[in-house]
Parts: C-alpha cells; sequence; structure tokens
C-alpha cells in the first residue's frame, strides 16, 4: 500500500500505557475516601487551590441542603462520563519503532476510511459521525465491557469505538498465515464497517430481529451482517484505489487473503478438527472473500444488501 506521508485520523485513542480497571471503582457508593479524596490531586492540576476549595464547598452545601448523603454524592461524581475522562489520561506509551510505524499506518488507515465514508454519507444526504479506534494491550474496558486481545479487533456500538491490539497484525500473520499492509487494513475496514451498519440503524434491527429466535437462527443474522461489514471493507478499498490510488499489486490478494483465515470453517477446523456451519457467525472463507470482492468491484452500499439474498 502507498500509505507514508499520508494524513492520520486525529480519532485516535492511545491507551496502551493503561490497565483496564483503573478508576473503575470510583463509580461506586463510596463515600467520601473512596471518592474525591482519590481525585483532589486531579481537581487541583486542572483548577488549582481556589477551584478546588469552590468545588468541594459547593458539593458539600448542595448535599446537605438537598437532604442527600456526601458519600453517594461524591461517589456518582465519580462515575459516567468524569470517569470515562479520567481513564484516558494517562502517561504516552513505551513503544518500539516497529509499534510507532504500525500505529502511524493504523492512523492512515483510518483516516482513508473517514474520506471514503464522509463522501458516500454526504451523497446520500447524511452526515458520518466519524469512529474513535482504541490502542490497547491484553486487556480494555468498553461500553461493551471488558474487551481482550484475544478476541481480536472489535467494534463497540455502546461507544462507537473500534479497539485494536496492535498484536493482532502478527497474530495475523503467523498464526493464520495473512501478511501484508493490506491484510491488516482490512481488518480495520471491517470493524469501520461496523460503525456505518451502526449509524445507518443495521445494527439496532439485527439485534431486535434476533429476539427469540433459535441460536442457529440467530447465528444466521449474524453471519449476514459480519459478511456486510466485509462488503463496506470493501467498498473503502475500491475508492482508495480508484480515487487516492492507495492500493499496490498484490494488495487486493492480501485483503482476500485475510478474509479466507478467518472464516468460520476455516478457524473451527483448526481449533475443533471439524466444522459445524450451524455455530458459525461471521461466514466461511468463501462467503467472506466473496463479499468483500463485491465491495471492491463495486464500491456501494447497494450491492452489499447481505440481508436481502439467499445465496451468501
Amino acid at each position: 500500500m502507498r500509505w507514508k506521508n499520508r494524513r492520520q485520523s486525529s480519532n485516535i485513542e492511545d491507551r496502551r500505557g493503561s490497565s483496564p480497571g483503573g478508576l473503575g471503582s470510583l463509580g461506586g457508593r463510596a463515600g467520601i475516601g473512596g471518592g474525591v479524596l482519590r481525585l483532589l490531586p486531579l481537581m487541583f492540576r486542572f483548577l488549582g487551590m481556589k477551584g478546588t476549595v469552590v468545588v468541594v464547598l459547593g458539593l458539600v452545601a448542595f448535599s446537605y441542603f438537598s437532604g442527600g448523603g456526601l458519600g453517594g454524592l461524591l461517589g456518582g461524581m465519580a462515575g459516567g462520563d468524569l470517569q470515562a475522562d479520567l481513564t484516558n489520561q494517562q502517561a504516552p506509551a513505551e513503544q518500539s519503532a516497529r509499534e510507532k510505524e504500525q500505529v502511524e499506518f493504523v492512523g492512515v488507515v483510518l483516516a482513508d476510511t473517514e474520506e471514503t465514508w464522509n463522501k458516500l454519507f454526504r451523497q446520500g444526504g447524511a452526515n458520518y459521525r466519524e469512529p474513535r479506534l482504541v490502542l490497547y494491550r491484553g486487556a480494555v474496558n468498553s461500553a461493551c465491557g471488558l474487551g481482550q486481545a484475544a478476541m481480536g479487533p472489535f467494534y463497540c456500538p455502546g461507544d462507537q469505538k473500534v479497539y485494536l491490539d496492535l498484536g493482532f497484525f502478527d497474530d495475523l500473520e503467523r498464526r493464520h498465515d495473512a501478511p501484508g499492509d493490506f491484510a491488516q487494513a482490512y481488518v480495520i475496514a471491517h470493524e469501520v464497517g461496523h460503525h456505518v451498519q451502526t449509524l445507518l440503524g443495521i445494527s439496532e434491527k439485527v439485534q431486535r430481529a434476533k429476539r427469540g429466535l433459535s441460536k442457529a437462527a440467530a447465528n444466521q443474522l449474524s453471519v449476514r451482517q459480519e459478511l456486510q461489514a466485509d462488503c463496506f471493507a470493501g467498498i473503502w478499498g475500491h475508492h482508495a484505489s480508484r480515487s487516492r490510488q492507495l492500493l499496490e499489486a498484490g494488495d487486493i490478494q492480501e485483503g482476500l487473503n485475510a478474509a479466507s483465515a478467518i472464516g468460520d470453517d476455516r478457524l473451527q477446523r483448526e481449533t475443533r478438527g471439524y466444522v459445524s456451519p450451524e455455530s458459525f457467525t461471521h461466514g466461511s472463507s468463501k462467503q467472506r472473500m466473496r463479499w468483500f470482492t463485491i465491495g471492491l468491484e463495486q464500491g456501494t452500499v447497494a450491492a452489499c444488501d447481505t440481508f436481502a439474498t439467499d445465496a451468501l
């Protein structure tokens, strides 16, 4: 891929220097000892002595006149959005030269997906809300719960963020035999595809449709949703190639190799020794390659309606 010296996205959230949990205990009703006292250093840093005193006295007065318990009030103060903001404040992650390049690559790919989807949404008379991409190591807190590197990259509709442990790129190459920068880009674009599904209301419709279904029937809907995300990844590749000449010879094959490598049938055969189609949740290697190719060749959302066909 011709990705060097291109614009990087500003929507990267680097949590590699932190561990999950962190300030999570502040969200409970821990009283002043477990709440504000632990927040004082941060309050001093941003408000200074005078501002901090004013804030604390104001909270005390509010608690007194409202009849509430100060412990509960301050415990709640540390939860919600404030907790999320504090969790994201951390020291820069230590990284190798290789990791630094990987981060730059991720930033460029994310920026290019933004360019593609901003344009397509505008053409459809809508605004594209860009997702944030969270880099982490090992495990990470998300609105969808605790994410772990062993799960691979994932998208959380609850906070509209993509989560990625850079170690997955090594796993993709060594374990799945799918090397190459476009293979890595395909993975990012697939997760961004889930964000597009969220914005279009597709994800919510799928979740509603799953209610009351058998496990096998619900899995089939999941397969269609994942295959559509593959197709959306192909849409990005289509525009990245034709509009910005980002792709080089061999890139498409790298992407197809990656799509094939993480097909349900191949993964099940490698881990179980046998294949159970009724338990597929992402689609077979052949299906994933097919829908990625459809997106690459046609480049339109309309071409990616995996829910309107009997032939996946």
